[in-house]
């Protein structure tokens, strides 16, 4: 059985930031889905499970409320290794194209008061959430995003080159 492409992607190299994962044909429709790094893969702690589902309520909302993207978002939702997010948009912009709304989207939390549909009529685990460790994370990203935004390696993802023999395997040292 292959891997899935975002289990291809060599996780000891990545940093923080935003990656085309994959792009997609649906009908004659691109989605592209987006790989949202906060934290790097296997050294950073990752982000604890209430503030994460804090942040995927709260950017779910500024995403799909935003004027200028509302009909573009498809799905916001948070990696299982908890370490970010996977953002699926119409259309195949390139990752720095997103730049703006995803760091619009992470300065937003700072003016939550509350986390939308965070009820037991709305939400599956409604008391698991963490604002003020959502508005944390989402702070230090933000800033990380400002700090980095000239380098290539937050909008890449990393890239080894492979030995490949004739017939098409991929050599992969120890």
């Amino acid at each position: 059985m292959e891997l899935i492409q975002s289990f291809s992607v060599d996780h000891t190299m990545i940093v923080p930031g935003i990656f085309v994962s994959r792009e997609d044909k649906v009908g004659g429709d691109t989605v592209t889905t987006y790989d949202i790094r906060l934290k790097r893969p296997n050294k950073e702690p990752v982000i604890d499970a209430a503030a994460m589902h804090s942040l995927e309520h709260l950017i779910a909302t500024t995403l799909r409320n935003d004027p200028d993207w509302k009909d573009e978002i498809i799905y916001w939702g948070p990696m299982g290794c908890m370490t970010g997010f996977y953002l699926i948009l119409k259309g195949n912009r390139c990752s720095r194209e997103i730049y703006d709304l995803i760091l619009k989207a992470f300065r937003a939390v700072d003016d939550a008061e509350e986390v939308p549909g965070a009820a037991p009529k709305n939400c599956g685990h409604y008391l698991m959430h963490d604002l003020a460790m959502a508005k944390w994370y989402a702070a230090e990203f933000a800033a990380y995003l400002e700090a980095n935004a000239g380098r290539d390696e937050i909008f890449e993802y990393p890239r080894s080159d492979r030995l490949v023999t004739g017939d098409g395997r991929k050599f992969y040292d120890s």
